[in-house]
């Protein structure tokens, strides 16, 4: 396992740092792009404060792992780390929610578990354990508006949940350098889940919970299809100019 010196006595496993700040990062700018499309007012700010949430924690653990910048904008495809499901597109907004629902849930009871024990991300799980329980109360609310609502919102929100359920076995393959135990983490998820959607009116989607590729293919830097767009967009800006400064 690799490791990165960031206080010149305590290390930090690399790989690990990278998977973590890759998600957030990644999932970070799916959100940013509802900035102008949102369906209300309210929604441009909630979502755009979960998005900076997300990138500030982007930004602890990349530079846990070396140049934050570097990391963001000039790695290649392959090279990064997070989950398939934070890369899937936006969608609809109920196709959003059920991203959020899906992976809010998962980071809460994650970061709770790093918060609870006494390695080198516990002190930035600690502090983000509440950031994550409002990600996790906004998707939350969402999701019973949208699956006790009209038979349309409904329809969409099961549509959002079925579509990205393939994607969410891999977050609870072991990140490597994270004490935790994913076993029970993913108990933990399925049942919080299912009483959320038995509170919409909804149900467990049904299916394989494996990606398009093998299951852990985003950890092994094997990406779905729509990454390569995202990816550019977002990396434009700092490859046109490199060296400029703000």
């Amino acid at each position: 396992m690799s490791t990165v010196s960031t206080t010149g006595t305590a290390t930090v496993p690399t790989a690990a740092a990278l998977a973590l700040g890759d998600d957030a990062l990644i999932l970070s700018h799916r959100l940013g792009e509802w900035a102008g499309h949102a369906p209300v007012l309210e929604e441009e700010v909630a979502l755009a404060n979960i998005a900076l949430d997300l990138l500030g924690q982007a930004r602890v653990l990349l530079s846990m792992a070396g140049d934050e910048d570097e990391l963001a904008f000039l790695r290649e495809e392959r090279a990064f780390r997070n989950l398939q499901l934070v890369e899937q597109p936006n969608g609809d907004f109920a196709h959003t929610i059920a991203r959020q629902l899906y992976f809010s849930l998962y980071q809460q009871g994650l970061f709770e578990a790093l918060a609870a024990g006494e390695g080198p991300f516990a002190p930035l799980a600690a502090k983000a354990v509440k950031e994550t329980a409002y990600h996790r109360d906004h998707a939350e609310q969402w999701t019973l508006r949208l699956g006790d609502g009209t038979e349309e919102s409904a329809r969409r929100m099961r549509a959002g949940l079925a579509s990205l359920w393939k994607f969410t076995g891999e977050m609870f393959l072991p990140v490597e350098g994270t004490e935790v135990d994913y076993a029970a983490l993913e108990q933990r998820w399925l049942s919080e889940l299912g009483a959320v959607l038995d509170r919409a009116g909804l149900e467990l989607p049904e299916g394989p919970r494996t990606g398009a590729w093998a299951a852990g293919a985003g950890r092994q830097g094997l990406h779905t299809e729509p990454f390569g767009r995202m990816l550019a967009e977002m990396q434009h800006l700092h490859r046109s100019h490199p060296g400029a400064s703000w």
